[in-house]
């Protein structure tokens, strides 16, 4: 069952009270007090444009996650970090990188593109309110290469997007933000699966234990 969101940001169904596994409910706004109860439910949204014109709040019964103390750094990456080819930043840039994710691989003009101008506008309001990160990666000239972008509560990451012009700079950027989230025991979700993801250690782990997660203390 698919619900129809109504006028209050702060309501969504409890994914445990329906048959869910995907799309959990359409319909609201974009606003950062919907989007905020929504991700600290391990719910997000998405826009299909083919399907629908209102936006999709997805909640996964499976969610494909790093662990940042699991996070894989392949033997040419290490060779890569250890060269400082590249310089990486958080929350320098955020607007050149959510510009960037919106427009990699020609995502702009895919029909379905879910990044259009009302998700952008959306997420850097969220980073105005502290709510969104991005890291940033540079190369010697000062040049904008690669990054991603995703929704931070806390020790919990929800990855958005990322996007690389040049070599292995998307997965330094996530390799760095693993690393300074593997102290407090925090999980990076990556929402869906990807061969990419799977390589850099990702792996399926239940909502529920998702959930347990996030109620968990943080480490010290």
């Amino acid at each position: 069952m698919v619900w129809k969101l109504n006028d209050d940001p702060t309501y969504f169904p409890d994914p445990y009270a329906v048959d869910f596994g995907g799309i959990l409910a359409v319909g609201g706004d974009l606003s950062p007090q919907r989007l905020l109860t929504a991700y600290s439910m391990g719910i997000f949204p998405r826009y299909d444009i083919e399907k629908s014109p209102e936006i999709m709040w997805w909640c996964p019964d499976f969610r494909f996650v790093i662990f940042p103390e699991e996070i894989h750094i392949s033997h040419s990456m290490r060779q890569l970090m250890r060269r400082q080819t590249y310089h990486v930043t958080f929350n320098k840039a955020f607007d050149r990188v959510i510009y960037q994710c919106s427009r990699s691989g020609g995502r702009i003009h895919l029909n379905g593109a879910w990044l259009g101008d009302d998700m952008v506008e959306a997420y850097s309001r969220l980073h105005r309110l502290g709510h969104a990160t991005s890291v940033e990666v540079w190369d010697a000239g000062g040049q904008l290469v690669g990054g991603l972008y995703g929704v931070s509560l806390g020790r919990y990451f929800v990855g958005e997007s990322m996007f690389s012009l040049a070599p292995s700079a998307s997965k330094l950027a996530l390799i760095t933000l693993a690393q300074k989230m593997a102290p407090s025991g925090g999980i990076i979700d990556c929402q869906f699966y990807t061969p990419h993801l799977k390589s850099m250690g990702g792996r399926y782990i239940y909502y529920e234990e998702l959930m347990e997660i996030l109620k968990a203390p943080a480490k010290r």
